[in-house]
């Protein structure tokens, strides 16, 4: 008898367990949506924060900042 509950239990527990999971995965893929929609936003603001700037006639427009990129050394110098 004792181990009939032990198999209810655990058939129970895998259950719940399966739910969680299909509500989880659900929620990811909608977190997901949410994310590449919001990146699509900003890359539409970003482009018009650029075109309102060229427009503006009294402001001479700024040249694109790049980032200083680090110095490749080879290992081979490293190595001696």
């Amino acid at each position: 008898m004792a181990s009939w509950i032990l198999v209810g239990a655990a058939l129970l527990a895998a259950a719940a367990a399966l739910a969680r999971a299909r509500r989880v995965s659900k929620q990811l893929v909608r977190l997901r949506e949410s994310y590449w929609d919001l990146r699509y936003e900003l890359g539409q603001l970003q482009a018009r924060v650029v075109r309102l700037e060229a427009d503006r006639p009294d402001q001479t427009p700024a040249a694109p900042t790049v980032a200083a990129a680090p110095n490749f050394v080879p290992l081979s110098s490293l190595r001696r």
